[in-house]
């Protein structure tokens, strides 16, 4: 409980920090381009950079929650064992989507670092953050699949 309490925090303050980061550079490249007609070098690859980052460091707090989007119209009369079934098979069915996301991550992250790929402007590589994006995905499918296997209640990560 301690360790999931832990990583929430730790995914809020660095989403927090990216956010902040994000809304600086947009700032930073908006008065430079309109008022000093010098936009932020860079700007639109800084901006690609924190937006994946973001998405990417916040996922596992969503998964510790169970938090992902669901709509319920077909399914918000179960009750008993088909509603535990029905949220299991939905668990499994995430976290295998999880670790196909983080299998084509990783692969396409390493054809990036095999021809040596990196951003137009910054020139940095573009394969580590496909392979960094693909561990956390296949973190967050582990995160699904054990909730999935110890049936924990909807939201509900325990002790994840």
């Amino acid at each position: 409980m301690r360790a999931r309490r832990w990583l929430r925090l730790a995914t809020a303050v660095l989403c927090g920090a990216f956010l902040v980061t994000l809304t600086l550079v947009t700032v930073i490249d908006v008065i430079g381009r309109y008022l000093l007609s010098s936009p932020l070098p860079g700007a639109s690859e800084y901006t690609e950079i924190l937006l994946m980052a973001i998405v990417f460091v916040g996922l596992p707090a969503v998964c510790l929650d169970d938090g992902h989007i669901s709509v319920d119209l077909l399914t918000a009369g179960l009750r008993g064992a088909a509603e535990k079934l029905q949220l299991m098979a939905a668990r499994l069915i995430v976290s295998i989507m999880l670790a196909v996301v983080a299998w084509q991550l990783w692969k396409h992250g390493s054809q990036l670092a095999s021809y040596n790929e990196v951003t137009v402007f910054l020139r940095a590589p573009l394969g580590p953050f496909a392979q960094v994006t693909a561990v956390i995905a296949g973190i967050c499918s582990l995160i699904t699949f054990v909730t999935a296997l110890l049936r924990l209640p909807k939201g509900d990560g325990g002790g994840v």
